[in-house]
């Protein structure tokens, strides 16, 4: 007779079944139509086959259709399905990693027939059909467990599998599937056969170098969409587009925003005009806002002594993120800061500070460098210099509270005027894991005042807000502010966060009222972030058509014909210049159409004023605005009021734009 296992059904029942039993056995029992929808089984948090047995005790549960983990392993078994027709395809094809994804999956393949190029995407239509006459087959996929010498013997000719394999722990369980012709590594859990995977789509490749070492081969990534059925299949279609639509990098060099190049380094953007023209208009915006707030603005070092940040612990816990140290002359080791915190602390600590200069508040663009994996760079989004707008308060525990509210009431603000609303952003309070407190600063009270305090601080200002237990840094509780991307991935743009370690490890002290040193805590603060991923940001946002306060080139000045019309464009231009307007004069010999549409299209420019004998008779300019094919002609005054207008009111509902839009 076969062994027992136990199993825990979802309403508490406990069932003795024989090992082995598989959970679509199970499932017909409960019900014939709830064996029909299930995907897949869980145990604990162990993916099952509807087809594999099971083989210990745990809880146990159907995945169906409709959740999320269900199309987790739908994507997943796609990525079997994809190896298994390019295999046929290319036989001496190797495998990496086939992955499910936030929305659809990959796999790493290298071609090792030499005379053969690695997959294109001008294939995809051949590959697909070979999918889905797999598809058509409705193969049945099946896991088996195997020795790790038996394991080594299947895939002696892929070296990545192989790799893969040693790679185990030694008394880890190797478990295969086998779908017809075709074998892989797999944990487990895939649906039941081909048959189930019926609506996806190969979509790009890309170079991966495998385990995203440069030091390793560069493989070939081929993404692909997956779904239940042809309407998400066809959304997710749509979605990708935009996001290509979106991608800051084609944006970016449109519109001559930014470029990288390997002769500079990797992961080291270069700036710009029409670049470096949002960014300082962003950074001076910003600056004045920390004045109106009470914070004084800082200029420190891009590279300290070694010392400085082992003695803030910087060495010790985000040294793999780091550039190498380097040693100077005189034996002195400098390293390019990942953090402006411990600069911002030597500031506090450069003179004697009593509890009358407390709230003390400070604020820096400063430059930073961390050692970001090459394979993981991307355009402004990940990169290896970047410049925070960094700011720490050093407050009295007791001014924790209030302080935290006027940061955030800071951020709000800034929000507000970059025009974005409650919809888009979430507030994540990021407490300490209560079940391993032995990873965070030791101070219980501390800890538990500290997350009362902000908790208390976001209901006193009515915000909605979810908790996160486990997301507080080691050093103490923050709120993390979440933005969804214009691409759909949710990320961290701004964060407030209470810090009772550095004061501690620098001895920071101020002089209280008793006359006695007490010891500060320290907030650490970012409004947008890194310039160079909240410009990222933007540029897909708004998929480069700034706002008119923001947009590199805030108008272009045609004429019609530069020798009739040359003079009075360029005083309309030199006009708009003195404003503090950023204005092109476009006298290039091509025709009036090209212009417009390259202003249009290429830079994307709010407003276009054309001038010909009509403008110059009138002493006015005919304005064609973004977006619309209208235009009008208008005096020269009454244009120069209006996008000074827009200019000053954040171009958020600028009462004179509306108004010429509608006459």
């Amino acid at each position: 007779m076969a062994d027992l296992i136990k199993i825990t059904m979802p309403d508490g029942t406990e069932k003795e079944v024989e090992q082995n039993t598989k959970p679509i056995e199970i499932a017909e029992l409960i019900s014939p139509s709830l064996a029909k929808k299930s995907v897949v089984a869980k145990i604990d948090d162990h993916f099952v086959g509807m087809n594999e047995g099971i083989r210990f005790s745990g809880k146990f549960r159907l995945v169906t259709k409709g959740e999320d983990e269900a199309l987790k392993v739908l994507r997943h078994s796609t990525t079997h399905l994809l190896a298994q027709a390019l295999r046929r395809l290319h036989p001496k094809i190797h495998f990496g990693v086939g992955v499910a994804i936030a929305n659809g999956f990959y796999y790493d393949t290298d071609d090792s027939d030499e005379s053969e190029k690695q997959v294109a995407a001008d294939e995809f239509p051949k590959i697909e059909a070979e999918m889905k006459k797999l598809v058509q087959a409705n193969i049945p996929i099946q896991h088996q467990i195997v020795s790790r010498k038996k394991a080594l013997k299947i895939f002696a000719e892929d070296p990545y599998k192989i790799a893969l394999i040693n790679d185990f722990p030694a008394d880890q369980e190797i478990t295969i599937v086998k779908q017809g012709d075709y074998t892989d590594l797999d944990r487990g859990g895939l649906v039941p056969s081909t048959g189930w995977i019926k609506h996806f789509a190969l979509t790009s490749v890309a170079g991966a170098y495998w385990r995203g070492m440069s030091d390793n081969q560069m493989m070939q990534r081929i993404y692909g969409l997956s779904e239940w059925n042809p309407e998400n299949l066809e959304a997710q279609k749509k979605a990708l587009e935009e996001r290509k639509e979106r991608d800051h990098r084609t944006i970016g060099k449109q519109m001559e925003l930014f470029f990288t190049n390997p002769e500079i380094g990797a992961g080291l953007p270069v700036w710009l005009p029409n670049g470096a023209a949002i960014r300082r208009t962003i950074e001076d915006y910003l600056v004045e806002k920390e004045r109106q707030n009470g914070y004084m603005n800082v200029y420190t070092p891009v590279v300290s002594n070694l010392d400085l940040y082992k003695r803030s612990g910087h060495w010790d816990h985000y040294r793999d993120d780091m550039f190498p140290a380097m040693t100077a002359d005189d034996g002195e080791q400098l390293e390019l800061r990942p953090m402006n915190c411990p600069s911002h602390i030597e500031i506090f600590e450069h003179e004697p500070r009593s509890y009358r200069d407390l709230p003390y508040r400070i604020a820096e663009f400063g430059q930073m460098h961390r050692w970001e994996k090459s394979g993981a760079l991307t355009g402004l989004s990940r990169v290896r210099e970047m410049t925070l707008n960094d700011g720490h308060t050093v407050v009295a525990p007791e001014q924790v509270e209030p302080e935290f509210k006027g940061i955030l009431q800071l951020i709000r603000d800034v929000y507000h005027d970059f025009g974005f609303t409650d919809q888009d952003y979430r507030f994540r309070l990021s407490y300490r894991d209560p079940k391993n407190t032995k990873k965070y600063y030791d101070d219980d009270a501390m800890w538990e005042h500290a997350q009362a305090a902000l908790k208390r601080a976001m209901d006193d200002m009515g915000l909605d807000y979810f908790e996160a237990e486990g997301e507080a840094a080691f050093y103490g509780p923050k709120l993390d502010i979440q933005f969804k991307t214009a691409l759909g991935n949710e990320e961290t743009m701004s964060t407030i966060q209470l810090d009772f370690l550095l004061p501690e490890r620098f001895d920071m002290k101020y002089t209280g009222e008793d006359g006695k040193d007490h010891r500060p805590v320290l907030i650490h603060r970012g409004v947008v972030g890194t310039m160079e991923r909240f410009v990222a940001f933007l540029i897909e946002k708004y998929k480069g058509q700034f706002p008119t306060w923001l947009a590199p080139v805030q108008a272009v000045v045609i004429p019609v014909n530069y020798g009739a019309h040359g003079d009075y464009a360029r005083n309309i231009y030199s006009k708009l210049m003195k404003d503090g307007r950023r204005i092109k004069l476009d006298n290039r010999d091509e025709k009036l159409g090209y212009l417009i549409r390259d202003a249009q299209v290429n830079l994307k420019t709010p407003y276009i004023l054309v001038v010909g004998d009509q403008e110059l008779r009138d002493n006015s300019v005919t304005v064609r605005f973004r977006g619309s094919d209208q235009t009008k002609e208008m005096k020269i005054d009454e244009f120069e009021e209006m996008i000074n207008d827009d200019v000053a009111n954040y171009s958020k509902g600028s009462e004179k734009v509306r108004e010429m839009l509608n006459k």
